[in-house]
């Protein structure tokens, strides 16, 4: 890509942030009051984000798809314009929890393109790492809490149907509670794995350039997290709740799993 199409898909992908911490906010319940604000800097970050995708085309006289960041970047793109036209007609803003979190990890994955000087100290390099390190497994500890929640629920809703409950469940939350808890821990865990993701993303970059997008174990790791957005999205916007959510938390479990498999060669690298 050339130097300016990059500078434009960077500044793309810092207004994309912007969706990216309104979706977050929704998820942890607490409010929506930045959907309007993402909603504008959504829409600017598809303006630099189509004037890069112009300026590389006039660059090399065809559709920028040489490569997976420059397909990334135009997928990205298709899907932002695909949002917008569906939220005009329908006012579909449910579906910015699962568009603005995608939109923005594409885009963030095309931009990191262009190499970039290694790391000014090896103190720095194992940090950032930390950093990545501890986001994830606070992830994954929220995930296990929502497991273990969604498996006490569904042993209590089995027992309610059967009009049994046994002396061991009474000490047991009831299932309203286990169900907001597995709401809220849900949402801490791809609060957390989502920082992960983005902080991996940018440490894998400086650390092996463009090498680090056709690593099968990263691959895995980002193929995760698409299917855990799309967990969240049904349990947030699709309104599954009760048994359905409780299913998912554990999908999520194993799915993070996977995750962890895919992080694993990345802890080794402090020792190194």
């Amino acid at each position: 890509m050339g130097e300016s199409s990059i500078i434009w898909l960077r500044v793309a992908t810092g207004l994309y942030s912007l969706g990216l911490l309104d979706a977050i906010i929704i998820v942890l319940r607490r409010r929506d009051q930045l959907f309007r604000a993402a909603l504008v800097a959504f829409g600017l970050g598809a303006l630099f984000q189509l004037v890069s995708l112009v300026e590389q085309s006039l660059l090399q006289h065809n559709l920028p798809v040489n490569d997976i960041f420059e397909t990334t970047s135009l997928c990205a793109f298709v899907v932002t314009v695909s949002f917008f036209l569906v939220y005009w007609r329908y006012k579909a803003e449910s579906l910015s929890v699962f568009v603005f979190p995608l939109v923005f990890v594409l885009t963030l994955i095309a931009s990191l393109r262009n190499p970039v000087s290694g790391w000014p100290s090896e103190t720095v390099r194992n940090v950032w790492l930390s950093v990545h390190i501890v986001l994830i497994l606070l992830g994954y500890a929220a995930l296990l809490f929502t497991a273990v929640a969604a498996t006490v629920y569904l042993i209590q809703e089995r027992e309610l149907k059967k009009k049994r409950i046994r002396t061991m469940y009474r000490i047991l939350p009831p299932i309203g509670t286990l169900d907001e808890l597995i709401s809220k821990s849900l949402g801490a865990g791809f609060t957390f794995i989502t920082a992960g993701i983005i902080v991996g993303s940018v440490w894998a970059f400086v650390e092996y350039g463009t090498r680090w997008i056709g690593d099968t174990r990263i691959t895995i790791s980002f193929i995760t997290w698409a299917i855990y957005l799309a967990l969240v999205y049904l349990r947030v916007s699709a309104g599954w709740r009760g048994r359905k959510a409780a299913i998912l938390a554990i999908i999520a479990l194993f799915c993070s799993a996977v995750t962890w498999v895919a992080h694993a060669h990345l802890q080794g690298g402090l020792m190194q």
